[in-house]
């Protein structure tokens, strides 16, 4: 059986907590693989709407160029490809930037060249689009491609908007079918139920995981934007 590496001084007590410990990570993470099959053998989803954002030009600084139009389902940049959707925390109500959303997608922008060898990546918000590419030229947010949902009703839609204009961190993915419908497969939000506030989509980003390997854990830190 495999164990983990003993150092030098370990206590038997600490030697049976951690074996404890590591069948419990065992269980953990089978169970994760288990809910994963579950999202993957989710039945056809909804149709949905092929809604219109916009979109400045690729490169952050390209000045004048104009702002287009892009429909969701150009969004997909070859068949059989998923979209995976990440609504922003900002505009409308949210007239700050979430600094937990910005902390996630300060990840998103570090991997999102990975994820583009599987799938296709946005991230969309609220705020226009002047706004929202201005805080992303000061994340340094290169790799992603970034839309304002516009005048469109995407994000209340999808649950990440209510109806006063109050924003929501959301991820979405979305199919599209050989005929061009676009298809909603999945949706996750950061409530999941009465008792779990905040954990909803913890798995998106490796700082929590990072976090709980310490003693002290995660405890209650908070994201911020002045770092």
């Amino acid at each position: 059986m495999l164990r983990h590496t003993r150092l030098s001084g370990e206590s038997a007590d600490y030697l049976a907590a951690r074996e404890e410990l590591r069948s419990a990570e065992i269980e953990l993470m089978r169970h994760r693989e288990q809910v994963a099959a579950l999202r993957r053998a989710l039945p056809q989803g909804a149709e949905v709407d092929d809604y219109v954002f916009l979109e400045g030009p690729a490169e952050l600084d390209a000045g004048d160029t104009p702002v287009r139009e892009v429909r969701l389902s150009e969004l997909f940049t070859g068949p059989d490809r998923p979209l995976i959707v990440y609504h922003f925390m900002y505009g409308k109500r949210q007239t700050d930037p979430c600094p937990m959303c910005t902390l996630w997608i300060d990840g998103f922008n570090g991997v999102a060249h990975h994820i583009a060898r599987n799938a296709d990546l946005v991230v969309t918000a609220a705020a226009d689009l002047p706004t929202l590419r201005r805080h992303a030229r000061g994340r340094g947010w290169s790799r992603l491609r970034l839309l304002s949902a516009g005048d469109s009703t995407f994000k209340y839609d999808l649950g990440s908007e209510d109806e006063n204009g109050v924003q929501d961190s959301t991820v979405s993915v979305f199919t599209r079918d050989a005929d061009g419908t676009v298809r909603h497969f999945y949706s996750a939000h950061p409530r999941m139920a009465e008792d779990i506030d905040q954990r909803g989509i913890d798995l998106l980003n490796p700082v929590w995981h990072l976090l709980d390997l310490t003693p002290a854990g995660r405890g209650d830190w908070f994201a911020g934007l002045d770092y």
